[in-house]
């Protein structure tokens, strides 16, 4: 007879990291583009976008099961606002401190792809204050109703709703020329 030891955790264990595997991996294939498209609205910044995207789905990982598993694409959602806020807030700080960066000029290609009234529209969000640029592209980018903004954003439903009436009229007064 032979002594060996037996992990009475370890196949349970290996049964949730696999259902965490399956699960979170559906969601990212489902999901990851436009979380990344959100955070970019967010943040105006791919890598960073992608970046914020992956952390999220990291912890999403580590932390499965969710109490709810429904709840999934919801948390992924407010990780991802809640880094991109994180990320902005460390670049204002960083802007105290650094003088502005000048970012590279777009490429011809990029230009006559995006056109020039895309770029009008997204320069017109980046100026808006970032609460009203969060409800407008959960509005109006996601379909999401202003409930669920509220939820996501830890605001009232009134706030979302008067921040998305607000942040239009900027938008209609700066683009006025473009239509």
């Amino acid at each position: 007879m032979t002594n060996q030891m037996v992990s009475i955790g370890g196949p349970v264990r290996a049964l949730a990291r696999d259902d965490a595997q399956t699960a979170v991996s559906a969601l990212y294939q489902q999901h990851w583009a436009g979380l990344v498209r959100l955070a970019v609205l967010v943040m105006d910044d791919r890598q960073a976008a992608e970046d914020v995207v992956q952390e999220a789905f990291t912890n999403l990982y580590r932390h499965w099961p969710l109490k709810e598993s429904a709840a999934a694409l919801g948390y992924l959602r407010t990780a991802v606002l809640n880094r991109s806020r994180s990320v902005l807030r460390r670049r204002r700080v960083a802007r105290l401190y650094i003088p502005p960066h000048q970012a590279p000029n777009a490429s011809a290609e990029s230009d006559v792809v995006l056109g020039e009234e895309r770029l009008q529209v997204q320069r017109a969000l980046q100026a808006l204050p970032t609460r009203t640029r969060e409800v407008l592209v959960l509005r109006f980018y996601l379909d999401l109703p202003f409930a669920e903004i509220a939820q996501l954003l830890g605001i009232g439903e009134s706030s979302a709703r008067s921040n998305a009436s607000r942040g239009l009229a900027t938008l209609t007064d700066r683009l006025k020329d473009i239509r």
